[in-house]
């Protein structure tokens, strides 16, 4: 890799009935607020169903700095970024995100 991309890796958990609701909810909010953002090179949501009745949520995103992660989150990046109807779907909301800087690149980000 020539360029440096960085990870943000945030998760959380939703009730498993919850699951379609979630996905269109977010699809209207954090999905174009991602793809809006300057420096953004892509993003995923992924789901897992555990055996509680919930599903973890986790979402990845690549960025091609830290100026760029700070556009789309705030001064303080490190701040997990919430939107106003969250309260209605997530059982936690984890204060902070993870950050990596990618390394090693299977994907062609």
């Amino acid at each position: 890799m020539s360029e440096k991309v960085f990870l943000r890796r945030w998760a959380s958990r939703i009730r498993t009935g919850d699951r379609e609701a979630y996905t269109n909810y977010v699809s209207r909010t954090g999905v174009g607020d991602y793809g809006a953002t300057r420096g953004n090179l892509g993003f995923q949501m992924l789901l897992r169903d555990m055996d509680n009745g919930t599903t973890e949520v986790t979402t990845l995103s690549w960025w091609i700095s830290i100026d760029a992660i700070q556009a789309f989150a705030g001064a303080d990046y490190d701040r997990a970024r919430y939107y106003p109807e969250d309260d209605r779907y997530l059982l936690e909301k984890p204060e902070s995100v993870e950050h990596s800087l990618v390394v090693i690149d299977g994907l062609g980000l």
